[in-house]
C-alpha cells in the first residue's frame, strides 16, 4: 500500500499545527507523558505511521523497550505510575467516543485531576486531540510507518 498523497497539508496548515504543539509543550506536562498519550491514543486508532513515530519520539525522551512494549497493556502492568495511567485512561476515553461509550465519566477525569493541574490537564487534551486529528489524516491518506517528525 502507498500513501494516496505526498503533502496532505499546505504550509498555512503546518504554521497552525507548529503553533498548537508550542502551546502544548508549554503546559508544564513532561514529554514523557504526552509521547506515551500520542503512543495510546495511535494504538487504539490503529495508525502506524503515529505509532512508529511516538515511539521514536518517546525512545528519544529516555523511554525503555519494556514500557513502550506494555503501553498497549498498560492496566495489566507494574511498570507506570499513577499520573501516567491517569493520562492513558483519559486518552483511552477521549478517543473512544464512538456510539454508545461513555467517553470521559467524572471518575476518570477526577483521577486525573488529581495528577495534573488546569494547564496540564488542557494540554494533554490538546494532545489527544492533535493525535486523533493525524490518526484520522493518516488513515484517509494512506500514510506508511517509517516516517518521524
Amino acid at each position: 500500500m502507498e500513501a494516496r498523497m505526498k503533502s496532505p497539508a499546505s504550509p498555512e496548515v503546518l504554521t497552525a499545527i507548529q503553533q498548537l504543539y508550542k502551546v502544548m509543550y508549554a503546559g508544564g506536562v513532561d514529554p514523557l507523558v504526552l509521547d506515551l498519550v500520542h503512543l495510546r491514543a495511535s494504538q487504539i486508532n490503529g495508525c502506524s505511521p503515529c505509532v512508529f513515530a511516538g515511539a521514536a519520539a518517546a525512545r528519544k525522551h529516555g523511554e525503555t523497550d519494556e514500557r513502550l512494549h506494555n503501553v498497549v497493556a498498560w492496566r495489566e502492568t507494574p511498570f507506570f505510575t499513577e499520573g501516567e495511567r491517569a493520562a492513558l485512561a483519559l486518552t483511552e476515553a477521549a478517543t473512544r467516543i464512538q456510539d454508545g461509550a461513555p467517553g470521559v465519566t467524572d471518575e476518570i477525569w477526577d483521577a486525573a485531576s488529581a495528577c495534573f493541574d488546569e494547564r496540564q490537564l488542557g494540554a494533554i487534551t490538546l494532545n489527544i486531540a492533535l493525535t486523533n486529528f493525524f490518526n484520522r489524516i493518516n488513515h484517509t491518506n494512506r500514510e506508511q510507518a517509517g516516517k518521524a517528525w
